[in-house]
């Protein structure tokens, strides 16, 4: 790796942490000097303010000339459980935050052999696809792609499209209730798209959730990918009962 490639490496690292520290409270009024923060993770100064640039430009710290470095007051992380029961607008109004939807396109696939597998159906089915974000009081959160079969959910894209929320579509489709399979979780840096979307630094890392969703018969209604702001909202997994 290049001289250059490897300061970018070493800043970017620094700044992640600052900000999970940050999160999680460790953090909570003015940063330690750069040259503690030099020596705590083994770098230059050059490289501390380099961290300390990117936070401040993503609007999480702030410098005081002659005083030093603070965390802007922002709000905690939203608590998102995940369980067998997942449902994105109870959890928000269950925290007196107000959620909302929006369609960001829609499109129409054909399953392969991953997605035929995970929604049960043959391959080459068509499927819908549907893009969304979701909001509260206002905050982007996270962004979605779910897809649905087009045959048994023909008018699922316009029922999101009116109510904002997938419960709602997926009922007025006929699941009056539905149960999480599985959920599997990753993560990654935010894509530049996606970045703009979620209004979010073009460094900040996203918490990938993976799941399929199954109606009380037992057959799958929908396969959702999810990107949580990993600053915005902590991921809650709740025990199986």
């Amino acid at each position: 790796m290049s001289p250059d490639g490897e300061g970018i490496t070493r800043w970017r690292r620094v700044a992640d942490d600052i900000r999970s520290n940050i999160g999680d409270g460790i953090i909570s009024d003015a940063l330690p000097s750069e040259l503690e923060l030099a020596a705590r993770y083994g770098v230059n100064r050059h490289t501390v303010r380099r961290a300390i640039a990117a936070l401040t430009a993503d609007g999480l710290l702030r410098v005081e000339r002659g005083r030093g470095t603070f965390v802007n007051n922002k709000p905690k992380r939203i608590v998102y459980p995940i369980g067998s029961r997942t449902r994105f607008s109870e959890n928000m109004l269950k925290q007196s935050l107000e959620p909302s939807g929006r369609l960001i396109k829609s499109d129409y696939v054909l399953a392969d052999s991953v997605m035929a597998a995970l929604l049960e159906c043959r391959i080459g089915t068509r499927l819908h696809r549907l893009d969304s974000l979701s909001v509260a009081d206002g905050i982007p959160l996270s962004r979605s792609t779910s897809y649905f079969s087009a045959e048994r959910f023909p008018g699922i894209i316009e029922a999101y499209a009116e109510t904002g929320s997938i419960t709602e579509a997926l009922r007025r489709e006929g699941v009056v209730d539905y149960r999480r399979r599985e959920t599997r979780l990753t993560a990654e840096r935010v894509s530049a798209k996606d970045a703009e979307l979620l209004s979010c630094a073009a460094d900040a890392i996203v918490l990938i959730s993976k799941a399929t969703d199954v109606d009380l018969e037992g057959q799958p209604v929908q396969f959702i990918r999810t990107k949580f702001l990993a600053d915005r909202v902590e991921l809650v997994m709740l025990q199986s009962r």
